[in-house]
């Protein structure tokens, strides 16, 4: 696939992420090190990943533009590090590639 096809596959998509009732603060900084990795990892292939906690300080967001295999990916090592800390979905967002938009 060349890399204009696979630009044009990419839909924004949004991961929420919650505290689990039972997380306290050792848990969130057990698992915060390889967040910022997976962000890191994603960014350094030249991607864009907005992401940060919201006003509650219970929920977070990211934010990033993906094919659907891409986004299943991330999801699938984002569950790997949190399952037992956070309650998480991931949703494609049915809004203008922004994304896309911004990177230009």
């Amino acid at each position: 696939m060349s890399q204009t096809e696979l630009i044009s596959q990419r839909k924004p998509w949004v991961l929420v992420s919650t505290l689990k009732e039972s997380t306290n603060e050792q848990d969130i900084e057990k698992v915060r090190p390889e967040i910022s990795n997976l962000i890191d990892d994603w960014q350094s292939q030249g991607r864009i990943m907005w992401s940060g906690a919201l006003s509650d300080n219970k929920t977070g967001i990211a934010i990033f533009e993906a094919t659907d295999e891409e986004a299943n990916s991330i999801y699938d090592k984002y569950d790997k590090i949190c399952s037992n800390v956070l309650d998480y979905y991931l949703y494609q967002w049915d809004a203008m590639p922004i994304l896309s938009f911004l990177g230009k």
